[in-house]
């Protein structure tokens, strides 16, 4: 996969692995907080989450409604096999590089 994904997206795909097809907005955007430990955008998350969508690298079905949520129904996101692939692809890009920097070689 050659295309590139910016930062944001991929930490917005791993959070999506992570809740395994219970991800949707705010839990997506406090996944990724908790690990980054960085505020970020709900707003910031939405549009993201459906680009990804729009790219063939995220899927979404709606889930049950809730009183608590005033009978609207939650869009719970999971990642797609091409998403797997960009998330394996970028990894391997990253660990290539982080492998190529003399000064965390062992002996330096």
């Amino acid at each position: 996969m050659s295309r590139v994904i910016g930062e944001l997206e991929e930490l917005i795909l791993l959070a999506v692995c992570i809740l395994d097809g219970d991800g949707y907005g705010i839990s997506v955007k406090k996944e990724v907080e908790r690990h980054t430990d960085r505020s970020i955008l709900l707003g910031a998350v939405h549009i993201t989450l459906y680009r990804l969508q729009d790219k063939g690298l995220l899927d979404s079905k709606l889930g049950g409604s809730s009183e608590k949520r005033g009978d609207r129904r939650k869009r719970l996101f999971r990642i797609t096999k091409k998403g797997m692939e960009q998330l394996r692809a970028s990894q391997e890009v990253r660990q290539k590089m982080w492998g190529l920097i003399p000064q965390l070689k062992p002996g330096s």
